[in-house]
């Protein structure tokens, strides 16, 4: 997810360069979507790994 986040990020800063507006707000949407995404899943599989394995 972090991965697909970064890579809309980078396309929505080379959109923003090239001057596409509405491209780049979508992509940058998007973007803060999947980090977000991202960032939940990461803290719940951390919190999950924690368990004793029974």
């Amino acid at each position: 997810m972090i991965y697909w986040a970064l890579i809309f990020l980078i396309v929505a800063l080379v959109a923003g360069v090239l001057g596409l507006t509405g491209v780049a707000s979508i992509a940058s949407n998007i973007a803060w979507v999947l980090f977000v995404v991202g960032l939940i899943m990461s803290i719940i599989f951390f919190v999950m790994g924690r368990r004793p394995r029974v």
